[in-house]
């Protein structure tokens, strides 16, 4: 058996293991691609502008709170002057998002993230809506078998000769369905492969830790990735100086931050012990850059970490790389062109199996046709042989 012909044979059989699960995390894929976009429309997200200060955090907490009792908020997210303020609350038993007006204290929406569709989907794209500890390998082993797939298939699609190249790279419209479906599998499957490719690696920095781990190490040149660690605060200690909450304190230092397209971020400590930490965000429309710093509940006093969200000045090119994850997944590390990069991506990654089954089926037909044809033909002959007798 040739080389192809052992590639053929793995391409074919991992694609008809993995494909199902392959559809669903493209169509899944390409809701989500213009999420951001689609709930900008959302009208409970904005605001009047007013000229006088947002509210503080303490301020913001007492308002979602009324609404949330018995919940424990998670932080504050200021995203500008004409936006509402969010006031996050979640735990293993609840997820839900507040929506308030920085200036005046109104609650616009407050908004159970259990039964939004966009987080419907979302959880289902990351676990087939079955519990993480289930769901997660299974996305991720097809993930892997996918990627697998694209290397495979490109394999098989590189053309011998200048003359089979010419068939390779478009497809023949006026063909019957077989061969139409047969350049779509082909094709698009090569074109967007490169597009795929990066979807499926940064797919598998989420689903498998030990390729997390080896993406890190190739790109630092053999350092070992610093898993995320809360940061404590001392124990024992006594209110930070001054009236006001220690995190209101944070947000006066830092909501000179709050530019144009900027976010800041702060999350009240979870326990005594627990840092205050501020998120200061540069572009909210990705996430990569974001300044992640950490204080102390008590003294204020900035705590160092050596972990990859720390401060975006101290991340090496390594860090650099796992903080993209994110963005380069969905596309929007390049901005719209690559949201749509993305969608194309991720509807043609879910095509791929549908066209490769189709492919697949054709051949075992005309195999059984040929078969039944050849059993013909050698009945007919003994016939024959039977009649000279």
């Amino acid at each position: 058996m040739t080389f192809k012909k052992i590639i053929g044979k793995l391409h074919l059989w991992l694609g008809l293991g993995s494909g199902l699960v392959v559809v669903f995390l493209g169509v899944t894929g390409c809701m989500l691609a213009f999420e951001k976009e689609i709930e900008s429309l959302q009208s409970f997200r904005y605001v009047e502008r007013q000229e006088k200060p947002f509210l503080p955090p303490s301020a913001l907490y007492a308002v979602a709170t009324k609404a949330l009792p018995g919940k424990k908020a998670h932080g504050v997210t200021y995203l500008g002057p004409t936006q509402a303020v969010i006031v996050s609350y979640y735990d293993l038993d609840y997820y839900y998002l507040a929506f308030i007006n920085p200036y005046t204290g109104e609650l616009q929406k407050l908004k159970n993230m259990d039964q939004d569709f966009f987080r419907i989907v979302i959880n289902g794209h990351f676990y087939l809506w079955l519990p993480p500890t289930i769901g997660q390998p299974i996305v991720a082993s097809a993930t892997l078998i996918f990627f697998v797939m694209m290397v495979t298939g490109i394999i098989l699609w590189w053309p011998r000769n200048k003359a089979a190249a010419k068939q390779r790279f478009s497809i023949k419209w006026s063909a019957s369905f077989k061969r139409k479906n047969y350049d779509l599998h082909n094709v698009l499957g090569f074109y967007m492969s490169w597009i795929t490719i990066f979807i499926a690696i940064t797919g598998l920095v989420w689903g498998f830790q030990w390729f997390a781990r080896s993406l890190y190490f190739v790109s630092s040149g053999g350092k070992q990735l610093v898993e995320f660690y809360e940061s404590p605060s001392a124990q024992g200690g006594k209110p930070a100086a001054g009236t006001a909450p220690a995190i209101d304190q944070l947000w006066d230092r830092f909501r000179g931050e709050l530019k144009p397209g900027a976010y800041v971020e702060v999350h009240f400590p979870g326990s005594d012990t627990s840092s205050i930490e501020v998120a200061i965000n540069p572009d909210a429309n990705t996430y990569w850059k974001t300044d992640y710093r950490y204080f102390d509940q008590y003294t204020l006093q900035e705590i160092k970490v050596n972990h990859l969200f720390g401060r975006y000045k101290d991340a090496s090119a390594a860090d650099k790389i796992i903080r993209m994850n994110y963005d380069v997944h969905v596309g929007q590390i390049l901005g719209l062109p690559g949201k749509i990069l993305a969608f194309c991506g991720s509807m043609i990654a879910a095509s791929l199996p549908i066209t490769g089954f189709l492919i697949w089926r054709g051949r075992r037909r005309k195999k059984a046709v040929s078969l039944q044809g050849s059993a013909t033909a050698l009945s007919r002959n003994a016939d024959a042989v039977l009649k000279t007798l």
